[in-house]
């Protein structure tokens, strides 16, 4: 029986030293520090570390942070919730619409509304009220850079969202040598300095404003032979909505005029005409596949209010998050979160407490693994594409950061949480992604 023992205990110490070897090797060879990198990999089934490495050093997750704060929000609010945007009608003849924060919310989907309206004879309201209680009006996270304002992955996010905050500018060649034409999809007051040529070869167009001498003045500059479409964030999500708004009253011909009016919904004397909804699991999948910052951020603060029972804030989606933490008894004193979407630098995570998160949810609801993108979809579209529906993973990238967590089934039948997380600003970034593939081969062939 002791030689039984000690054959078992043998084999196992044979398989550990294999894969352990083999990420040892692809860090070494890889040449990055291993001081910037940090891995935890744990068996979702006995919750037992499988192979760690600077395990409880904070480190900067970026985007890998959405999985863990879309949980805790998605805990809160339910499977089946729906962001709604409605407009009602009270008995004072006013019309009050309330906004749900919908990060999805299209120009279309107003129009649905006023022709509801319409058709319900509501021609000539008296008053126009916006409800725009749900969340706040702090519309970008702490310590987003300015440099990323014109950035079209990070738009400013209120309740006021809106074709996902978004202006689509067209430049078109005219004749050669002459300036290119310019315009926005929809009005927005900007001004655009034109200084696109038409000509050969393309050359990229590049925007820039200088906010300190005119924030409206867009500076576009390149060379162009064939049409390009650009992509610029909202700077004013509540403007643009507004504007919206009235393009889908004059649609309908809707008798208005007035102002917006702020105020609240009141339950007494008032009746729906209509509602827009979207349900929770295409956030999920803007958030997971897409890693659409907006919808991140308006989530967490749409699962904030419910949990504080007042308008949602990143302060009270944070205490709803770590309150979620408490509940599956995650340690969390050695982390530092700030927003939802993992944008900011000033997150702090670690491996360790990445993997802890991600088997205590796992184990606590399985169908958490199937948030996550596989290899050919979302974010993995070209990556990872070796492990085929073997891996169930989100990525994160910013400046000097490459991260990616998530489930990993082994050849052996085995399904490991993963954590890996390289900080550094010396390998460039395909370097780092070809280092978290080779860790996971080695884990997923051997272990």
């Amino acid at each position: 029986m002791k030689k039984i023992l000690t054959l078992i205990c043998l084999f196992l110490l044979a398989a550990t030293s294999c894969y352990a070897e083999s990420i040892n090797k692809a860090i070494l060879t890889s040449g990055i520090n291993k001081s910037a990198i940090a891995i935890s990999v744990r068996d979702t089934r006995t919750g037992k570390i499988v192979y760690q490495l600077n395990e409880k050093k904070p480190m900067i997750p970026a985007s890998t942070l959405k999985s863990v704060t879309l949980a805790a929000s998605l805990y809160e609010l339910g499977k089946d919730y729906e962001l709604t945007t409605a407009l009602y009608k009270n008995t004072n003849n006013d019309l009050i619409l309330k906004l749900g924060a919908d990060p999805l919310l299209k120009y279309s989907d107003l129009k649905t509304l006023l022709q509801s309206a319409k058709g319900k004879n509501v021609i000539s309201p008296k008053n126009f009220i916006i409800d725009d209680s749900i969340i706040d009006k702090v519309e970008w996270g702490e310590g987003w850079q300015w440099t990323d304002e014109l950035n079209p992955y990070m738009p400013k996010f209120s309740a006021y969202n809106l074709d996902q905050n978004i202006l689509t500018i067209n430049i078109e060649p005219t004749t050669e040598g002459a300036p290119a034409d310019i315009k926005l999809s929809v009005f927005y007051p900007i001004t655009f300095m034109n200084f696109v040529i038409t000509g050969t070869p393309q050359t990229e167009i590049s925007i820039t404003r200088n906010t300190s001498i005119a924030p409206n003045i867009y500076n576009i500059t390149g060379t162009i032979n064939k049409r390009v479409q650009k992509k610029l964030p909202v700077l004013n999500p509540e403007l643009y909505f507004r504007l919206r708004l009235e393009d889908a009253i004059r649609s309908e011909k809707i008798d208005y005029y007035g102002n917006f009016i702020p105020g609240k919904l009141q339950n007494n004397n008032t009746y729906l005409i209509d509602k827009i909804t979207t349900d929770i699991s295409k956030i999920v999948d803007e958030i997971m596949l897409n890693s659409n910052n907006t919808a991140s951020e308006s989530l967490f603060k749409i699962a904030g209010a419910h949990y504080s029972n007042t308008t949602g804030t990143t302060k009270n989606a944070i205490q709803m998050f770590y309150s979620h933490c408490q509940k599956l008894k995650v340690n969390t004193e050695d982390i530092k979160i700030v927003d939802a979407s993992g944008v900011s630098k000033n997150n702090l995570v670690t491996a360790d407490f990445m993997t802890s998160f991600l088997t205590a949810q796992y184990n606590a609801d399985k169908s958490y693994k199937n948030i996550f993108a596989t290899a050919g979809n979302g974010t993995l579209e070209n990556r990872m594409l070796y492990f085929g529906k073997h891996i169930n993973a989100k990525t994160g990238t910013l400046s000097n950061v490459s991260t990616i967590t998530g489930f990993i089934t082994t050849l052996s039948g085995k399904t490991l949480a993963f954590d890996i997380m390289i900080n550094d600003a010396k390998s460039k970034p395909s370097e780092k992604k070809m280092l978290e593939e080779y860790i996971l081969r080695a884990i997923n062939t051997n272990y």
